[in-house]
């Protein structure tokens, strides 16, 4: 890999200063999963690394009725916190899913939610494609079985975090710091879609650093996590869900249906919420809602075979969190 400074910073002010408002000048590094990777492929080829372990929080903090997760909290800690498993058992349930007990002990949330696309276009140095500052993306004539079915254009990659798509769930608030202070962004707010943004895929400058998950308190919900891929060890989903409802008796009285791996940003579907509001859980109900999730889902040449596989994913969740049992 090219050469490069290495600062390490104890504290969040430092880590800041490291960093440069050029894109891809100076990196942090949190467990080194994804940034690391590309650097020995030539993807991203930084000046300076900033190893921000030891200059963020990796706790977990009460706030509000709800949690403060530190950012530099490495994934096992995430999927084995009772808290975090008590009050939002969907993000535990992703967290748990990640890559293999090697990764979850070296990855951090941060950088689970900050990963870059795992489309194998931009991970080849031989591609410059949309993400890379070129001017194409090259999936739609090419191998594509993994790209969006929602969302896409003109990059059709998917996101690749786990935790992003229960955070967006739930409601989380994300706090960035940067050299002009801080921000607080919703996590709703936080991932754009390539017509907003083709570069990167989130509004997270190159001189800030996402430092904390802010959740609510989590109130009354019950909640469903399903994640479908091709192997049970080290691979990313083809399609997952996260669904949370709210009960009034056996009704629903409101619903949320987050879907990941579809879209370059977590994906979610008010019309699979809106075929839930007022129903009771069922096969047949869960269904209805799971066809509307993919309603609008434009497959590419290669993909179409998501569509179904997404759908089962929202049904499945759907049943999850009705408490009816699930293959």
């Amino acid at each position: 890999m090219k050469a490069f400074a290495y600062v390490n910073p104890t504290n969040e002010k430092d880590a800041i200063a490291a960093l440069s408002p050029q894109l891809e000048q100076a990196m942090p590094l949190g467990g080194g999963q994804d940034l690391l990777a590309r650097m020995k492929d030539y993807v991203t080829q930084p000046d300076r690394i900033v190893n921000v372990k030891s200059a963020l929080e990796s706790t977990v903090t009460p706030s509000g009725g709800g949690l403060r997760i530190g950012a530099a909290m490495k994934m096992v800690d995430v999927a084995e916190h009772a808290e975090i498993r008590r009050m939002y058992p969907a993000i535990g349930a992703a967290a748990i899913e990640v890559g293999t007990p090697q990764i979850r002990n070296q990855a951090t949330v941060g950088g689970n939610l900050n990963q870059r696309p795992r489309c194998w276009y931009y991970r080849n140095e031989e591609f410059v494609c949309f993400k890379k500052g070129g001017d194409r993306c090259f999936s739609p004539a090419g191998e594509n079985q993994f790209h969006a079915i929602l969302g896409g254009g003109p990059s059709f990659i998917v996101h690749p975090s786990s935790l992003a798509v229960p955070m967006l769930a739930y409601g989380a608030t994300f706090r960035l710091a940067g050299p002009k202070g801080e921000r607080l962004v919703p996590a709703a707010d936080y991932f754009t879609l390539p017509r907003q943004s083709l570069r990167m895929e989130n509004v997270l400058a190159p001189d800030e650093l996402l430092t904390h998950v802010i959740l609510p308190a989590p109130g009354n919900v019950k909640s469903g996590h399903y994640e479908v891929r091709y192997k049970a060890s080290h691979d990313w989903p083809i399609a997952f869900a996260t669904v949370l409802i709210s009960f009034n008796g056996s009704t629903v009285q409101s619903a949320k249906v987050v879907m990941g791996a579809v879209a370059p940003i977590p994906w979610r579907s008010p019309e699979a919420e809106q075929a839930l509001v007022g129903k009771t859980i069922t096969e047949e109900t869960a269904a209805a809602a799971a066809e509307a999730a993919i309603r609008n889902a434009r497959p590419l040449s290669q993909n179409a075979y998501k569509v179904d596989v997404a759908k089962t994913a929202v049904k499945r969740a759907i049943l999850r969190a009705a408490g009816i049992q699930t293959a």
